[in-house]
């Protein structure tokens, strides 16, 4: 057997059966950033942007994509979502969104957080692409996951 799970006796890629594993409560949270001009932060403030509301579509994007993580990464496992919380910050430079997935189940949710901390913020780029053309995605990282047999992971600030 081979010591990648991923992997076959041959080598060759596979989903992982998760079948024997217990159903667990788990949780995962990604954040991403998006660099922003200083007019677009004004106007996302303000609520001045021709698109409408950015930053609720980059919310339900987000979540949106949470619930299609297994649809877009090959290997992934369909989950069923218990619930996402998604928070949208705006600085001097920027915007960053925080996304925190749960669920009960066999395999952990940190695709799905990242996933969604990814999406969200391609939104909020579509939803400033006229303003802002230089908008750009900074960083998306996994911050924190609970659950399961490898337990409780907290990013460190040397990570």
């Amino acid at each position: 057997m081979s010591i990648f799970p991923h992997l076959n006796d041959h080598g060759d890629a596979r989903m992982v059966d998760v079948t024997a594993k217990s159903v667990t409560e788990r949780s995962a949270t990604a954040h991403s950033r998006v660099s922003l001009t200083a007019e677009v932060i004004e106007r996302l403030n303000a609520g001045d942007i021709p698109k409408g509301d950015a930053l609720a579509v980059a919310r339900i994007a987000a979540i949106s994509a949470s619930k299609k993580t297994s649809d877009l990464i090959p290997l992934c496992h369909p989950l069923a979502i218990h619930g996402v919380d998604v928070n949208v910050v705006l600085d001097a430079t920027g915007a960053q969104i925080t996304v925190t997935v749960k669920t009960a189940d066999r395999t952990g949710v940190e695709m799905e957080a990242l996933t969604a901390a990814s999406v969200g913020a391609l939104a909020l780029i579509d939803m400033v692409k006229s303003l802002d053309r230089m908008a750009r995605i900074e960083f998306v990282e996994l911050l924190e996951k609970k659950g399961g047999r490898s337990g409780h992971w907290i990013r460190s600030e040397h990570e």
